[in-house]
């Protein structure tokens, strides 16, 4: 086994470990939450997903960042089997081994190039909407410093990853054509043989051809693998997100709110007092320590774990933002930014919990990010649930929280507080008993 051999496995040994333990951190911040079961209707579910994530079907919905978007997610599954063909090689110390299946190798090779320069020019495309043309929804306070950043970064691997892919291309193809050793005749290079003529690579030494070659190929395998380890720990984590939280999709209407069956319970013992009134529901453990049952949601191990693997998938598009009504007349609720705050302090939980090996309650909560204004603007109409290209639920952990609110603090507009009052004492919101209800007809 040759050095270059031993370096390329201890590389993808390593990055494979670690993509592994980041993948497992994150499984467990999400159990953090509570257990909640999504697994009926599965057909159903399946139909979501294929519509939803492989299809695609929300994005289109916006045509322009749709047809980009078709493109990159193309190139990122298609591709792939590129990067096999890479890592076979790595591993091995072969080049192309796939060359032996002929004309379909042709078509492969070919297919990769059209679909590599189609993630190039949606990437700086996209780069263009949000730098130069600065749509407003890529600029709303809670983009500004790191968001930003994080998606120019992803933008501009990718485009240095599709660049050096071809260009590694336009130097094998040339050092095909010299006939130089180890450099089989293989593939169909439509956009890099454009490339060698451009740059008339046919003049170039081979010993320099080679070392562009080699030096795109270890650019490109290195850089994908550095990119692997970096798309756990940003928002791109939806690439692998984005199947299982269409597959968990709320099937019910998307207005209905759940019912928690303890306050259920304590409704009907109220009404009959034959029905004798609910047990507590036993407190469970999480990271070492008790969690008592709460009505609604004060921090993230309140909420479900469906909750957090939305929080996870989040992408930041801001889609859900810019069709939110209260957003746009200027409120300070944007449903990513809930998003953005539950992730942000499930993250925060799990890091406590990685230093001390259990759980110490460190005084803040999910409502320390998220203020009741943000909350109470919700007029829980469901436009981000609607847009999410990916099936995300803002609503749920903001009804969650409002309920924390109202029933462990008793934190609630006066308006609501005067509804509250009228519905316990006359059974209705309005300001007078039920024996005054048909009074206006009598006016």
């Amino acid at each position: 086994m040759s050095i270059g051999q031993i370096v390329f496995v201890v590389l993808l040994a390593g990055a494979g470990a670690w993509f592994g333990r980041q993948v497992m951190r994150i499984r467990r911040n999400i159990l953090l939450g509570r257990d909640e079961d999504r697994t009926d209707r599965p057909a159903e579910r399946w139909a979501v997903m294929a519509r939803v994530a492989l299809g695609q079907s929300k994005m289109v919905v916006r045509p322009v960042a749709g047809l980009l978007h078709i493109l990159i997610y193309a190139g990122f599954v298609i591709i792939n089997i590129e990067v096999l063909e890479i890592v076979i090689d790595g591993v091995f110390g072969t080049h192309r081994v796939f060359a032996f299946l002929g004309g379909l190798y042709d078509v492969l090779i070919g297919a990769f190039e059209v679909l590599a320069l189609g993630v190039l020019v949606a990437c700086v495309a996209f780069i263009a909407r949000r730098a130069v043309l600065r749509l407003p929804r890529f600029h709303k306070p809670e983009m500004k410093g790191w968001p930003s950043k994080d998606a120019m970064i992803i933008l501009v691997t990718e485009i240095l990853l599709m660049s050096a892919f071809l260009t590694m291309n336009a130097a094998d193809l040339t050092l095909q054509r010299l006939g130089a050793e180890h450099y089989v005749q293989a593939g169909a290079f439509p956009v890099s043989s454009a490339l060698a003529q451009l740059a008339n690579l046919s003049t170039w030494q081979p010993a320099n051809l080679e070392l562009v070659e080699r030096f795109c190929w270890w650019f490109h395998i290195i850089g994908i693998l550095a990119f692997l380890n970096y798309l756990v720990v940003s928002k791109h984590l939806h690439i692998l997100l984005a199947f299982p939280n269409t597959w968990y999709s709320k099937l019910a209407p998307r207005t209905e709110i759940a019912n928690m069956p303890r306050i259920t319970g304590e409704v009907r013992s109220m009404l009959d007092p034959a029905v004798a009134p609910p047990a507590p529901a036993a407190p469970r453990t999480v990271a070492g320590v008790e969690m008592p049952e709460r009505f609604g949601a004060k921090d993230v191990f309140d909420l479900s774990w469906k909750n957090l693997l939305d929080a996870y998938t989040c992408t930041e598009c801001g889609r859900c933002t810019s069709e939110c009504p209260a957003n746009l007349t200027g409120k300070l609720l944007s449903p990513r930014k809930i998003m953005m705050d539950t992730r942000d302090r499930v993250e925060e939980v799990g890091r406590a919990i990685d230093a001390k090996g259990t759980w110490e309650d460190d005084g803040r909560s999910l409502h320390s990010r998220i203020s009741d204004e943000e909350l109470w603007a919700c007029t829980t109409c469901n436009a981000c649930t609607e847009a999410c290209p990916v099936n995300i639920d803002p609503v749920d952990i903001i009804m969650q929280m409002r309920r924390y609110k109202v029933m462990e603090e008793s934190s609630t507009r006066a308006a609501l507080t005067g509804m509250f009052n009228n519905v316990e004492n006359n059974g209705a919101p309005w300001a007078f008993g039920p024996d005054k209800r048909m009074d206006w007809t009598r006016s």
